[in-house]
């Protein structure tokens, strides 16, 4: 190794040494403020349980929350979302189960009328016996959901699929 890559190799191994000295302030994790404009989202929510809805609406209120606060202050019209439920979540959405599901009808009620579209698959309606007048007012049944997945990706709706599994442990357990 020549005196000049000599020089060069060890000013490298002083830049990470100092940067290393320097501790967790120079290293700390930085925000960003990625350009959002008016997106549009599918939620395609297929449920083992219906218990599980109000964690479902959790990922709603994540992409919305973000959208609609400083510094992006969208307005609620300029954001297009579709919420289709194909799974055992549609019970939730039948109007003689109000009273059991009453807080995730209270919040996709108030989704609805920020502009969210709320479909259930027509199939799915019928393998549960369901009509369309046993469901809340807010919804629109759709020929299938397999479809309209695909439909509504070909129309440049981002596909977000909602996690939702049986928690196990708390946060504080495992900070």
């Amino acid at each position: 190794m020549g005196y000049s890559s000599w020089c060069a190799e060890r000013r490298r191994c002083l830049g990470w040494a100092l940067a290393l000295a320097a501790g967790p302030a120079l290293g700390q994790a930085q925000r960003v403020q990625t350009p959002y404009r008016a997106p549009k989202v599918l939620f395609d929510i297929y449920l083992d349980h219906p218990d599980k809805i109000g964690a479902a609406l959790y990922w709603v209120r994540s992409f919305f929350q973000p959208l609609l606060e400083a510094p992006y202050r969208l307005f609620p019209e300029d954001v297009r979302a579709i919420v289709l439920m194909h799974g055992t979540e549609i019970v939730t959405l039948a109007r003689h189960h109000e009273a059991r599901y009453a807080e995730a009808v209270q919040r996709m009620r108030y989704y609805a009328e920020q502009g969210v579209e709320f479909r259930v698959c027509g199939l799915a309606l019928q393998d549960y016996g369901y009509r369309p007048e046993d469901l809340q007012p807010f919804v629109r049944i759709a020929p299938s959901a397999i479809t309209e997945l695909v439909h509504w990706q070909n129309e440049g709706y981002a596909l977000v699929v909602p996690q939702v599994t049986d928690k196990r442990v708390s946060i504080e357990m495992i900070r």
